[in-house]
């Protein structure tokens, strides 16, 4: 077994919510994929979206519906799940004996990977990246489509659409995203 899928075997408890062990896998497919044409460290760059969720844990799933989404968020909550997240990492990351430095940029990009608006590194970029695009997915249009009974299928394509040119770090995730808006209109 690899480094990558030993820390994900230790993860998936922590992932069982939020459909994260959905999320997860197809996040780091696209990290991976814009690793091939952006400028990062996978060796930081997949254990850290690897765990970047794992923090969710912590949070009932009433916390959790006000901690994210399109409306208004309570930000408290959803930082608890950064917080939480960079200590669940921290262990895991021990427990595989992972490398120091890099186990501590990890941490870093976890701490604030949804409150930090801005990136701190190259491979802070690509992992604010690869979250995001999942949520253009199909899975994770269905995701929000059913934690948000209210919101309609157009208003969340059309909200996504809006995010593309201000979310996006990279050339190539803004390329995915518009490749599956395509694909979800389709």
């Amino acid at each position: 077994m690899n480094i990558y899928d030993h820390i994900y075997r230790l993860a998936l408890p922590y992932l069982l919510t939020r459909s994260n062990e959905i999320h997860i896998p197809i996040s780091k497919g696209f990290a991976k994929t814009i690793l091939l044409t952006e400028q990062g460290d996978p060796e930081v760059v997949i254990p850290a979206i690897i765990l970047h969720d794992v923090g969710w844990s912590a949070l009932t799933d009433e916390m959790q519906l006000q901690a994210f989404g399109a409306g208004v968020v309570d930000k408290d909550l959803n930082r608890m799940h950064e917080v939480e997240g960079v200590k669940i990492a921290e262990r895991l990351l021990e427990e595989v004996n992972y490398n120091s430095q890099k186990a501590l940029e990890i941490i870093n990009i976890i701490d604030k990977h949804d409150s930090r608006l801005s990136a701190i590194s190259d491979n802070d970029r690509i992992v604010k990246d690869a979250d995001k695009l999942y949520r253009f997915t199909s899975e994770g249009l269905i995701f929000y489509l059913d934690w948000f009974e209210d919101v309609s299928f157009e208003e969340r394509m059309a909200w996504l659409t809006s995010k593309v040119d201000s979310w996006f770090f990279t050339e190539t995730a803004k390329t995915l995203a518009l490749k599956e808006l395509e694909e979800r209109q389709a």
